[in-house]
């Protein structure tokens, strides 16, 4: 499987089910390959950091659903009951949320980098755009002087 494409399954899948080695075996890599590019790659490293959040979110979100219905099971097609296991969802979610939290720190302090070199590249745009203006006008007045 090439690199990019277990990456991508390995990602969704954390993403999906916060768990690293059902995210392995759904992309078909071993643990200790995703660790240690993990270790050695830091865009990986930030894109697993962020779908574990996006994982937590989604747990949170699927905890706070059935306790407002009072859903404690699921039922699949064969008929086979899952109980949903609130408080070990509690428990992984407070082991996780410092975690969480400094990812989704980290992401804001990305976007505000992000939209502060674009507002400097603007204001560089615009001084640039003023300094040759300031140039021409200088020219005109040259050469309107100069006849």
């Amino acid at each position: 499987m090439a690199k990019k494409n277990w990456e991508r399954i390995f990602l969704n899948a954390l993403a999906e089910t916060s768990n690293v080695k059902a995210a392995c075996e759904l992309a078909t890599v071993s643990q200790s390959l995703v660790y240690k590019t993990r270790r050695e790659n830091a865009d990986f490293a930030r894109l697993w950091y962020a779908a574990l959040a996006e994982g937590y979110d989604n747990l949170e979100m699927e905890l706070l659903s059935r306790l407002r219905e009072g859903r404690l099971e699921d039922v699949d097609a064969d008929g086979n009951k899952r109980k949903f296991d609130i408080g070990t969802a509690f428990r992984c979610l407070i082991a996780h949320r410092e975690t969480v939290a400094k990812e989704k720190g980290r992401a804001t302090l990305d976007d505000e980098i992000a939209t502060m070199k674009s507002i400097n590249a603007k204001i560089d745009e615009i001084r640039r755009r003023e300094e040759k203006a300031a140039e021409l006008e200088a020219k005109r007045a040259a050469k309107r002087d100069g006849k």
